[in-house]
């Protein structure tokens, strides 16, 4: 008996040590970033950066994989299923951990099945038009909205994506009718804003900020509460007309529920440093991105503030995503 326990007793602190051992020396192979949106968009964009990074620091391959589907959710979940050692994390957004409760069947979830690693940076959206639409400032964009209810078309990201968030608050603060047009990605919805097919967008700053520059699109104000210091000349929408009116978008890096402590610190960590990093700051500043940083329990507090604040947008606009 004595012999069955001391033989237990030696196994159990084995494995601990395996255990350890491994996370002292994660990664020691190819880590997938998920990045559960098309290539071109703001989320691609940064998730690549953060990849890159990564790779350089840990002499590993941190590979970004784009699986994109219902509002990030494909990838989401397939982040939440995969083998919880790290080596699978996932780029987040609001629709994913703030804004799914337009979705009445998910087959996971999202606030049980994910956990968060860091909360990597906020930007603010442009309200952007065609050049077609005579508007420009935000009173006068309002004024057209009312006087032609529901025929100026909004393209997004797609259904729960900050681009579509931002612009339902919009709608709801505004008391405006305009008609949601979902695409698969920001790239093909901007594609359709400069062709004419809609009329607006409210597009992550850096997406639309290039095309805002040549004259292709009209700036009409800016999403957050005070103004981007890479277009310090765009005004924001709550000084020019809607005052109550604010939201950012936000992205983070997350991995499956159960990933051990010790490896979402170490990527925690890891990302915090590189985010706050003198020689990035520039680059920061002139994609209109705002490094955040800090725990994973302080992104996970945020997670459920923002998930109370777009529930409500939720619920008033009665936004469904299936």
């Amino acid at each position: 008996m004595k012999n069955t326990i001391f033989l237990g007793a030696a196994l159990g602190a084995c494995l601990l040590a395996s255990q350890a051992l491994a996370q002292q020396t994660y990664p020691n192979r190819v880590v997938r970033m998920v990045v559960p949106f098309p290539a071109g968009g703001v989320a691609d964009v940064l998730g690549r950066m953060t990849a890159q990074r990564l790779s350089g620091q840990y002499g590993q391959q941190v590979v970004v994989e784009n699986r994109a589907g219902s509002g990030g959710h494909v990838g989401a979940e397939f982040a939440a299923r995969a083998t919880p050692d790290g080596y699978t994390i996932m780029f987040g957004t609001i629709g994913i951990h703030a804004a799914y409760g337009i979705y009445s069947k998910l087959s996971y979830d999202p606030a049980k099945d994910l956990q968060p690693i860091i909360l990597l940076a906020d930007l603010p959206n442009i309200l952007v038009v065609h050049p077609s639409v005579p508007a420009r400032n935000t009173r006068e964009f309002i004024a057209l909205a009312k006087a032609r209810p529901g025929e100026l078309n909004f393209g997004t990201a797609g259904a729960g994506s900050s681009t579509h968030m931002i612009g339902e608050l919009f709608k709801v603060v505004a008391n405006v009718n305009l008609t949601h047009i979902p695409y698969k990605g920001s790239a093909p919805a901007m594609a359709d804003l400069l062709g004419g097919q809609i009329h607006l967008m409210f597009e992550n700053l850096p997406v639309a900020i290039q095309h805002v520059r040549s004259g292709r699109i009209r700036a009409i104000g800016m999403t957050s509460r005070t103004r981007s210091a890479s277009m310090p000349e765009v005004p924001t929408i709550a000084e020019t007309g809607l005052p109550e009116y604010e939201a950012t978008a936000w992205f983070t890096i997350g991995a499956a529920a159960k990933v051990p402590a010790d490896i979402v610190r170490k990527l925690n960590g890891d990302i915090d440093t590189w985010m706050k990093a003198p020689d990035i700051q520039a680059k920061w500043k002139e994609m209109g991105v705002t490094p955040l940083g800090g725990s994973p329990e302080v992104a996970a507090k945020f997670f459920a503030s923002e998930t109370v604040k777009w529930n409500r947008v939720i619920k008033v606009a009665n936004i469904r995503g299936d």
